[in-house]
């Protein structure tokens, strides 16, 4: 009398939860990722050997050749940057403010600028350089 044996079931990998993983992770990373808005003017920037990497978190002002001043994007005038950045700050996770300005803006103009973020309550203000080679 033989006995027989079942045969062994064949080993099959389930791939749905594996995509599904990987689809959770993918969401994820883009929820969490920080994007920098940069603004699409033509600066040249100034250059400092002290530099150091900003925040990508900071609060960013651009001050084109013209002397013409953007917040998010639009236009502003320079009295209206201290109201503007008060409520961007009161809502913003770092209170730090970047002002990347073209190397030809007169001194008088970014001091004011400084001057106006400063008044708004922010924490810090930095100008934003292109670090020399060498």
């Amino acid at each position: 009398m033989r006995h027989n044996e079942p045969a062994e079931p064949e080993a099959t990998i389930d791939m749905a939860p594996l995509i599904d993983m990987v689809f959770i992770l993918l969401i994820f990373f883009m929820v969490t990722t920080t994007f920098v808005k940069d603004m699409k003017l033509d600066l040249e920037r100034p250059k400092a050997s002290s530099a150091v990497t900003a925040s990508s978190k900071a609060i960013r002002l651009f001050i084109d050749r013209n002397g013409d001043t953007y917040l998010d994007g639009e236009l502003i005038r320079v009295w209206l940057i201290q109201s503007k950045l008060r409520d961007l700050l009161s809502t913003a996770s770092s209170k730090v403010v970047l002002v990347v300005t073209d190397e030809g803006v007169p001194a008088g103009k970014l001091v004011e600028v400084v001057d106006q973020a400063r008044l708004a309550g922010s924490e810090s203000v930095g100008v934003a350089t292109k670090k020399e080679a060498g």
